[in-house]
Order: structure tokens, then C-alpha cells, then sequence
């Protein structure tokens, strides 16, 4: 269990192959995050920009549960007797770990079965493929302990996912959304039966692992930087993109195999 090198405390890391699962472990919670699981997932996927082993990753669930979010005792009780200060540095931290999901480079996969709810919603929100099971449930409940629904980018991210009345309902009441609801309305990808859950989100890491994984950075790169873009911006951001791409080897290997009649062994360079 590393961290590009470095043991990790906090969470457990898996890696097999090129593919990292991650799980929270503190099951007889429903894992809830801490001070210091936050702040070292934000490191870890920090650091998986320039780990070159890792090809992709999946956020896991443990004991029949994802997350259930920041724990009431060791974040919510204190953060009661922070001043402003204290409270902007663990809301920029909390923030800063989407941010490095989204800057990593490689492409996760939540897996998510049971309680997914607060930051573990925003975990799985941030993830770029979610696979469910029927007994995913999700919710963003800030509101619930009198907070914003604005967390960690949900307000930015959620209605791009699945439509603005939508995530306007959840982020204002905080109520459950049941499996059916969010593979409706595109939250999930798609929804697998609990005791495939783990196998299914493998297998789909080792496909995104086994493809032009340069290239895959690119797409992640730009899923995230189009957002703010004209579309007039956004086609030459893709332009030079995909020209970029165009100069790896492993747009030369796909070709040498179609013309072989093969299948391409990418590289990732």
C-alpha cells in the first residue's frame, strides 16, 4: 500500500497490475473520512500524476458501504470551534482533493454500493465512470447539518451530470438518491449486482488500462477544461489536442495494426 513509494495510513491502496483500488477502512462506520484521510487521498492523488505504474484507478467500497461522508465526531465537533481561518484551510483542503481527482491524469472509477453520502457523494460525483449496485445510496446531505449545498464543486459539477432541476432538488433537501434515480438520470454509468460490483469496475480499469493511456489523459484533460469554454474554444483546444496525440506511438501502433489485422498494444507513449 503506497503512495508513490510511501506507505499510506489512512485508506488502503491495492495495486495490481496497473490498476490502484482504493477503500476507505473503517467499515463498522461506513467510512467516514477524517482529517488525515482527506488530506492524504489529496496527496495520493497528487502524486498519481506522475506515478507511471498506475494506469487507472477505483474508489471501492468496504464492508457494503462507500462513504459516509466527513465523520460527525472527529470533523464535524471540532470544525465547531475553528474561527474563519481554521475553517477556510479545511474547506480549501476538502476542495483541493476533487481538484487533484480531476488533475490526475488517469481515469477513476467509483464503485459503489451502500451509503454514499456528503463527501463520499462528492468523491463518487468526481470520479469520471460510476458503477452502482440497487442498494447504492446516495446523497448530498450538507444541508442536513445546516451547511450550503455548495461543496467541494457539487454546484458546479453535479448539474453537469445530471441536469440543473435535479441537482437543485438534491443539493437543496439533501434526500436520498435511490440507484433507479441515478442511473436515470446518468449519475451511474450503469448499474451491476453488489457481488459483481468489485469485478465489473476492475475489469473496466483494465480496459481504460490496457488503451492509449496518453491519449486518455488528454481526454481527461480536456472533460475538465472545456467546461469553461466557448465552443469555438473548445474545437481548437481539441484541435491541437488530438494533433498533440497524433505524435505518440501509439497512434502509429493502432495503425500498423489495423493494416496487420491485429489488435494494437498500446504503450502510453
Amino acid at each position: 500500500m503506497t503512495m508513490a513509494g510511501r506507505p499510506v495510513e489512512h485508506f488502503r491502496c491495492d495495486i495490481e497490475g496497473a490498476i490502484a483500488t482504493l477503500r476507505l477502512t473503517r467499515p463498522e462506520r461506513k467510512n467516514p473520512l477524517t482529517f488525515d484521510s482527506y488530506a492524504e487521498l489529496r496527496d495520493w492523488f497528487r502524486a498519481l500524476v506522475l506515478a507511471e505504474d498506475v494506469k487507472a484507478v477505483v474508489f471501492a467500497p468496504n464492508g457494503g458501504n462507500f462513504c459516509s461522508g466527513g465523520d460527525v465526531h472527529e470533523i464535524i465537533g471540532p470544525l465547531t470551534t475553528r474561527d474563519m481561518k481554521g475553517l477556510l484551510a479545511f474547506t480549501r483542503m476538502t476542495g483541493d482533493l476533487v481538484k487533484a481527482m480531476l488533475g490526475c491524469g488517469k481515469p477513476v472509477i467509483a464503485a459503489v454500493d451502500g451509503v454514499c453520502v456528503g463527501a463520499g457523494a462528492i468523491i463518487a460525483m468526481a470520479a469520471d465512470l460510476r458503477l452502482g449496485t440497487p442498494g447504492a445510496r446516495t446523497a448530498f446531505l450538507f444541508t442536513r447539518v445546516g451547511l450550503a449545498g455548495c461543496d467541494m464543486g457539487a454546484c458546479a459539477m453535479l448539474p453537469r451530470l445530471i441536469g440543473q432541476g435535479r441537482a437543485a432538488e438534491l443539493l437543496f433537501t439533501g434526500r436520498v438518491m435511490t440507484a433507479e434515480e441515478g442511473a436515470a438520470w446518468g449519475f451511474f454509468n450503469r448499474l451491476v449486482a453488489p457481488e459483481a460490483l468489485e469485478a465489473e469496475a476492475l475489469a473496466l480499469a483494465r480496459t481504460l488500462a490496457e488503451g492509449p493511456t496518453f491519449a486518455h489523459m488528454m481526454t481527461k484533460t480536456q472533460l475538465v477544461h472545456e467546461w469553461t469554454m466557448t465552443p469555438e474554444q473548445a474545437i481548437e483546444a481539441e484541435a491541437q489536442a488530438q494533433a498533440i496525440c497524433m505524435q505518440t506511438q501509439d497512434f502509429r501502433r493502432a495503425y500498423d495494426a489495423f493494416v496487420a489485422h491485429a489488435k494494437p498494444l498500446f504503450e502510453g507513449n
